[in-house]
């Protein structure tokens, strides 16, 4: 089964810049083969380079969100791709690339469109590395959330030992890093990993109203703020003043930056340009 892209997929007012992408590979609980993992990042892309994309909203079926690599497919696929890589005569096959992985699970994508998880069942292996590149995450009762590759004499490559310790405390982070267990939504709430849990009937519904609430404001901006998040946490403190400054002097000479007051001046919804 595909990844689904579908642009404007909530004919609400309001949400037009929204995309929504779902992991549709439920018999294999939506773990990815080669393939499938080209298809993921290649969607990452689209919405990176995409002007009339604002944010983004990635969501598994069938009570499966992503669990990462499919072990029985993906070790023999990308062996064989390093391979015929490794001779020098060609830099994919079928359109995957090595890097394939990595991008799909967000791992230094500089994508500073908001993105929003709907997690609606296990959050694992990569999955858990996804959900590092992931803004708001929103979860159901039955979710489940672990770094299982130790259990597994598999190391979590995709940027989650760099990521989950500058997301959570220390100890948090620790404890799902080291035990290699599968923690409730309950639990990984508790330990600041997910914003909130919902019922599932409810989900995709409260991702909607998150991007409504996000995609109110001005989308350049938005993008400047995560950029400057993003950007500042890699350096240090007077380094990321100085990114902050580059980004605010960027934002204050967009049309959006005149748009915005004269709105509220006028006392009506401003019209942004994202330009």
């Amino acid at each position: 089964m595909p990844i689904h892209y579908e642009k404007h997929p909530n004919a609400e007012p309001g949400l037009e810049h929204v995309v929504l992408i779902t992991i549709d590979r439920p018999e294999s609980r939506n773990s990815l083969d080669m393939y499938h993992f080209r298809d993921l990042a290649g969607a990452w892309k689209q919405v990176r380079y995409d002007d009339d994309v604002w944010l983004a909203i990635v969501t598994g079926v069938e009570r499966n969100f992503m669990s990462g690599a499919d072990l029985k497919t993906y070790i023999p696929q990308v062996t064989a791709l390093a391979k015929e890589i490794g001779k020098g005569e060609v830099t994919e096959i079928d359109g995957c690339r090595l890097s394939d992985g990595t991008r799909a699970v967000l791992r230094d994508a500089k994508i500073y469109k908001p993105i929003i998880a709907a997690i609606n069942g296990p959050c694992v292996a990569g999955g858990m590395e996804m959900l590092g590149g992931v803004d708001i995450r929103i979860a159901t009762e039955h979710a489940t959330f672990g770094v299982m590759e130790p259990k597994r004499g598999l190391f979590a490559g995709g940027g989650t030992t760099a990521r989950l310790p500058r997301q959570l405390s220390f100890p948090a982070a620790m404890e799902f890093l080291l035990t290699a267990e599968a923690f409730p939504a309950s639990r990984a709430l508790k330990l600041g990993l997910i914003n909130e849990i919902v019922p599932e009937d409810e989900l995709l519904a409260r991702a909607f109203e998150w991007a409504r609430r996000i995609t109110v404001n001005a989308p350049l901006a938005v993008q400047a703020t995560k950029e400057s998040v993003l950007r500042g946490l890699s350096t240090t403190l007077d380094e990321a003043y100085g990114i902050e400054q580059e980004l605010s002097t960027k934002i204050f000479a967009t049309a959006d930056a005149k748009e915005g007051p004269k709105a509220f001046a006028e006392k009506r919804p401003p019209q942004w340009s994202g330009s």
